[in-house]
């Protein structure tokens, strides 16, 4: 180390040559929101020195293009990409992101702490840095049933492994606010270490908002309206803005940042699938949208990199400064965001748009056969009630928020049945991780499907097989094909599969590279759009609609829940 620190010092002095130099670039600087010609002194995978350095082992003369800090996506599930460790390096990194942080919320749900250590020692072998929030809501309330459930102590053992940075998304809000001894027991263990506390407070506001805060969550990510992220912002809070694949807040949001608020404001994905990710990009697509609706190109990288990298800690990262770890994007266009080479601690990993490296392969029996459903019968699918009118679930597109409708169902033979002329479908939601049996079952508007189901056990945040259809024959077919696969997405129509992506790593990743995942989800996507759906990512979309800590209503296997009253509808 001290070696290290000693020759790094003798290249800023210009005493010693670079590793690599980088010649002819135009840096970003985040810290003024400056654009400077500059030579870049790399040494042992850091920056030595930004000025007007002239020897180096090796020189890339970079023509006057753009350089600036890799992306740092400070808020992601990236078991949303439907994508292994390594596979999900692949698609991302070409694509200028080269840190993140994570609480692997979705892969904990399955498998616990077996599964987090899994994902966490497959990312090491590859170029991405993988920093690690600890999940806080596993499962995230007591309306579902989970794979595991993780207490506060075992969330104090997982906080001292390396590279986590601290407590994830505080997702059980009513628990918080409610003062729920567990609950604070787990936002107390991070504090005890000194570490930061995520939030996720969906429409909270007021002396509710207040009494979270009090609680000590320092971030937020859920907010859909302008409202609602200048009251967090003028309480303290930092604001992720995110765009991912079914969450839509870019640009209703950025008139939140200004001169006064930028440094609290990041830029997330949050959920974004392997098919969104090859066609528009990841973190880059994020911050060409920003720049495209306004924001100084600049300041929108520092919202992607320094802003993350000062919140969470991770120092020496998010800027092109001596001393910084040398992450690096070249730009041909800035505001076309067109990254071109990537550096990953001084080392070209990726070039126009394709990986250089080949993650190792990762023993993965940990997370594999975890689908254990319960045989049912199609009477097990019947949905019976005599309330009328009957809660429906609105989906709102471009967003993971539902809205509540109450309709007077079709029925027959008192028994409710999907109406396709008034789009109100059938969703079940049904249990697989212990074979209970569990079904819940409810309806649901705005998917659109006029023939045939869809169904995916990416269903957040406990991940059951979850389905929608127009006639349970279909509905439970999809079930059935999802059991065989032990996890994944499927089209069914007639009682036949159509298409499939299997996803067989807890039921959430494929074992197959991300080219053929997307391949797959792209012609289920159409194929679900050829029967009638309206949305553009049906499949992201359905895996939200079992989240019971997002408003309004959602259904679990356990039944549908009005989540502003965090119970069940009787």
């Amino acid at each position: 180390m001290v070696t290290d620190l000693a020759g790094r010092i003798a290249v800023a002095r210009g005493q010693a040559p670079a590793d690599t130099l980088l010649t002819n670039a135009r840096v970003l600087n985040v810290f003024t929101g400056a654009i400077v010609p500059a030579n870049v002194a790399l040494y042992r995978g850091h920056i030595a020195g930004v000025g007007d350095y002239r020897s180096g082992k090796q020189v890339i003369d970079l023509g006057g293009r753009y350089l600036a800090p890799g992306l740092i996506d400070g808020h992601v599930h990236p078991e949303s990409a439907y994508l292994s460790p390594g596979q999900y390096a692949r698609a991302v990194v070409p694509r200028g992101t080269t840190a993140l942080v994570t609480d692997l919320h979705e892969v904990a749900n399955v498998r616990g702490l077996p599964g987090m250590r899994y994902y966490l020692e497959a990312a090491r072998r590859t170029p991405l840095d993988v920093f690690f929030m600890v999940p806080s809501c596993v499962p995230c309330s007591p309306l579902e049933t989970s794979g595991a459930v993780l207490t506060h102590r075992e969330l104090r053992r997982a906080m001292r492994w390396s590279h986590v940075l601290g407590l994830g998304e505080m997702m059980n809000f009513p628990g918080v606010v409610g003062a729920d001894t567990e609950v604070l027991a787990k936002v107390a263990a991070a504090h005890a270490l000194g570490r930061p506390v995520d939030g996720h407070a969906p429409g909270l506001t007021g002396h509710d908002l207040q009494g979270y805060l009090a609680a000590g969550p320092g971030s937020d990510h859920e907010c859909t309206s302008l409202g609602e992220a200048q009251e967090k912002l003028a309480l303290g809070m930092h604001l992720m803005i995110r765009e991912g694949s079914t969450e839509h807040n870019l640009e209703d949001l950025l008139p939140a940042v200004n001169d006064s608020t930028w440094p609290r404001c990041m830029l997330v994905v949050d959920d974004r699938t392997c098919l969104d990710i090859l066609r528009e990009g990841d973190m880059d697509h994020v911050v060409r949208r920003a720049i495209a609706l306004g924001l100084d190109p600049v300041r929108a990288v520092a919202l992607a990199t320094l802003n993350p990298a000062r919140y969470f800690g991770l120092r020496g990262y998010g800027a092109v400064a001596p001393g910084y770890v040398a992450d690096l994007i070249v730009l041909g266009d800035l505001t076309a965001f067109d990254v071109q080479m990537v550096f990953k601690r001084g080392k070209l990993v990726a070039q126009d748009g394709q990986p250089r490296f080949r993650p190792a392969q990762r023993d993965d029996a940990v997370v594999r056969d975890t689908v254990r459903v319960k045989p049912f019968s199609l009477d097990a699918l019947r949905l019976e009630s005599g309330r009328d009118p009957f809660p429906v679930i609105e989906v709102v597109p471009g967003q993971i928020v539902t809205r509540r409708r109450d309709e007077s169902p079709r029925r027959e033979d008192g028994v409710i049945v999907p109406d396709v002329e008034r789009d109100l479908l059938k969703i079940v939601v049904v249990e697989r991780h212990h074979a209970t049996g569990n079904i819940g079952r409810g309806l649901i508007r705005g998917f659109g499907l006029r023939r045939g189901a869809i169904a995916s056990t990416v269903a957040h945040d406990s991940h059951n097989v979850m389905a929608v259809g127009t006639n349970d024959a279909d509905l439970a077919a999809a079930v059935r094909e999802i059991e065989r696969m032990q996890g994944g997405l499927c089209v069914v129509e007639n009682g036949q599969v159509l298409e499939s992506l299997p996803l067989p790593l807890a039921g959430l990743l494929s074992d197959e590279s991300v080219e053929y995942a997307a391949d797959r989800l792209d012609r289920m996507q159409r194929l679900a759009a050829e029967r009638g759906c309206t949305l553009r990512s049906p499949f992201a979309t359905l895996s939200f609609m079992a989240l019971p800590v997002i408003p309004e209503l959602k259904l679990t296997d356990r039944g549908l829940v009005d989540v502003l009253a965090f119970d069940f509808i009787g």
